[in-house]
Formats: structure tokens, C-alpha cells, sequence
């Protein structure tokens, strides 16, 4: 993987092509929540290969973004891209029932929001209980899920970390071009973020709501994902392949959905701060990441 030179009209032509076509899903998608959220769920899907239209419309070379996997020479950014996720997704859950102890819950709460009745009696016809049922969850989230989730998540990585990551790096020098990448990448999902209460409200089982809705929720993600977005951008440089980055941003999609399988639902306001990782408590350890990651960088360059 080279070093990007800045191209001004490519980077304003993949913010176009990348953002309007991803608004416009979101838009389309959104009503269709409520009675149709697997529908909604596949539209959701779908808009994460966006980023690589916007890549491919703006004219950039995609030769150089990294498509050998290399497996033997990048074993180590693989082993972190697999593990890292669901091991600080864990650890920043804990670190928020150690503030909220009461919001712990075993009894599926989450689960009957998002699936209705149906889904619990299903499980209990075919003798699942509910812990066997996040049992299985967490296995698959460290086994399988990771690697089906890389093919979805390398078409938004090829557009963030392929193409724009190193355009801004090469604009405003590494930690400017990181964190403002993170931050326009979380600002990218903010419509589900304000129509649906997606990340922090009824999507993620919170029907209450939390204080400053939508507006709080939409910058409080692009903070999250620019702290986030440092990792995978490390594991992008280190090891030249597009895969690695996939992998990780796919092992994170399957992890984070643990933490909230076992909290209550109608948590207000400190939904905001966790238990899930784009929270401000349980996303700690993402951040710590980040930050630590970026003062190595700095000292070694």
C-alpha cells in the first residue's frame, strides 16, 4: 500500500457520491422499521456498499487499496481484527453495570422488544433458554460471525479506510486525518440516527428516548466513531490489506450486540453511555485504544 496524494476533487466527489445515495436509503428505509424491520434491516445492509461506489465514481485508483489478504505476514493485525472487538466490547460493558449494577438483565427483555412474544416461546418450544441462547451468541460472535460479516463491512472499508483515511492523512497529517475521517464517518449514518433513534433509541431497544434526542445521539456517534476509527486505520497501515480492517469492523458488528442482550430496555438517557460500545462509558476502551495508538504513532514518526 503507497502513501495517497491528496486529490481535492476525488475526496469532494466520493463525499458526494457516498453521502446522497447513503441519505437517500436512509430516508427510504426508515418508515419501514416498524412493520418491516428485516426489509429495513437488508435496505440498512445494502447502503454499507455505498462507500465503494463513491470510490469507484470519484475516479480513484482502486489498484492500490490492498486486495491480497497475506495471511502468514499480517497473522498478528489478523488475530486483533478477529479478537479486539468482542474483548473491549466486554470490558467496556462491565465497565458500565459497574456504574448501573440495577440495568443488568437475564431475563430477555431485549429480545421480546425486538422479536415480540413469538421469538421466546419459539425458544422455549425447542428447550433454548435464554442463557443458552447468549451462549450462542457470543460463541458466534468470536467464531463464525466475524468472517460473514467482513464481506459486508469491506464495502464501507474500502470507501473509509481504502480511499479517505489516507486522503485526509495525507491533507492533515495523521491524527487530524483520523479523527476527522472517524467523525465524517459517523456523521454518515446520522439520518437512521435522527428519524429512527437508531444506535441509541428505539432501534436499539430504547423506547423512551434520551435527553436531546436526535441531536445528542447524532454527534455522540460521530465522536464514538472518531475515537473508533483509529484501530482499524492502524491495522490498515500496518498490514496493506483492505481484509483487515473488514475483519474487524465485521468482528465489531457481531460483538456489539451482546452487551444489550442483557440490559434492560427502557434505560432513558444512559443509553448514552453504554452498555453497548458507541456509549460514552462502555466505549472507554475504544477510545483508550485510540488515543494510546495514536501518541506510538506520533513518537515513532
Amino acid at each position: 500500500m503507497c502513501k495517497a496524494e491528496f486529490n481535492k476533487t476525488q475526496v469532494l466527489k466520493y463525499l458526494l457520491w457516498t453521502f446522497i445515495p447513503a441519505y437517500i436509503i436512509q430516508f427510504c428505509a426508515a418508515p419501514l422499521y416498524n412493520n418491516h424491520t428485516q426489509i429495513a434491516q437488508l435496505v440498512i445492509m445494502a447502503m454499507m456498499f455505498v462507500p465503494t461506489l463513491g470510490v469507484f465514481l470519484s475516479g480513484a485508483d482502486m489498484k492500490s487499496i490492498g486486495w491480497k489478504p497475506q495471511i502468514r505476514k499480517n497473522l498478528r493485525t489478523i488475530l486483533i481484527a478477529w479478537f479486539a472487538p468482542v474483548i473491549l466490547t466486554a470490558v467496556g460493558a462491565a465497565i458500565y453495570f459497574l456504574f448501573f449494577p440495577k440495568h443488568f438483565d437475564l431475563s430477555g427483555e431485549y429480545i421480546t422488544l425486538l422479536g415480540g412474544a413469538a421469538v421466546r416461546e419459539q425458544m422455549k418450544t425447542q428447550g433454548i433458554s435464554y442463557s443458552n441462547y447468549l451462549l450462542i451468541g457470543l460463541i458466534s460472535s468470536i467464531t463464525f460471525a466475524p468472517l460473514v460479516n467482513m464481506f459486508a463491512a469491506l464495502g464501507e472499508e474500502i470507501g473509509w479506510r481504502g480511499f479517505l483515511y489516507p486522503q485526509l492523512e495525507a491533507r492533515f497529517g495523521r491524527t487530524k486525518g483520523w479523527l476527522l475521517g472517524g467523525a465524517i464517518w459517523g456523521a454518515w449514518h446520522w439520518p437512521l440516527i435522527w428519524l429512527i433513534g437508531y444506535e441509541y433509541g428505539a432501534a436499539s431497544g430504547n423506547p423512551i428516548g434520551y435527553a436531546g434526542f436526535p441531536v445528542s445521539g447524532m454527534l455522540l456517534f460521530s465522536v464514538y466513531t472518531a475515537g473508533l476509527g483509529i484501530l482499524p486505520a492502524w491495522l490498515y497501515e500496518k498490514s496493506g490489506s483492505i481484509w483487515v480492517p473488514s475483519l474487524l469492523h465485521g468482528a465489531l458488528n457481531a460483538a456489539a450486540g451482546n452487551p444489550l442482550m442483557v440490559c434492560l430496555t427502557n434505560t432513558g438517557s444512559a443509553r448514552l453511555l453504554g452498555p453497548a460500545p458507541n456509549g460514552i462509558l462502555s466505549g472507554l476502551p475504544f477510545l483508550v485504544i485510540g488515543a494510546v495508538l495514536l501518541l506510538h504513532e506520533k513518537r515513532n514518526h
